[in-house]
């Protein structure tokens, strides 16, 4: 059994430089953690694979395409693969999500 603390997990240096943290990487799948502070963002980018986005605290937004919603914990958020996506943290409490890309990408993510 392979156990993995997100604390432990070392803060992956992105374009975004927000707090994201590879918690499950193997040929099949990828799951990240991603904290965002307030008034933190993600940059608009395209992910080559389908991702579904699971909220575990706070609030934010969440853009997909052209839709954008204010979410909150325990939401599961549906991003196809090949469509910009973004979030937005403006609250005052941090957003934390993980983010889960099925199958896992052999291209790279396309900042906008």
């Amino acid at each position: 059994m392979k156990i993995v603390s997100m604390e432990s997990s070392p803060i992956v240096d992105t374009p975004h430089k927000v707090d994201v943290r590879k918690l499950y990487d193997t040929e099949n799948a990828m799951t990240i953690h991603i904290t965002l502070k307030p008034e933190e963002k993600l940059l608009r980018h395209i992910t080559p694979v389908d991702v579904f986005f699971y909220v575990l605290e706070g609030e934010g937004i969440v853009e997909v395409g052209d839709e954008k919603k204010l979410v909150s914990n325990d939401t599961l958020i549906d991003s196809p693969a090949r469509i910009p996506h973004c979030w937005y943290n403006e609250s005052d409490k941090i957003l934390r999500f993980l983010v889960v890309k099925i199958p896992r990408p052999t291209e790279e993510t396309k900042l906008l």
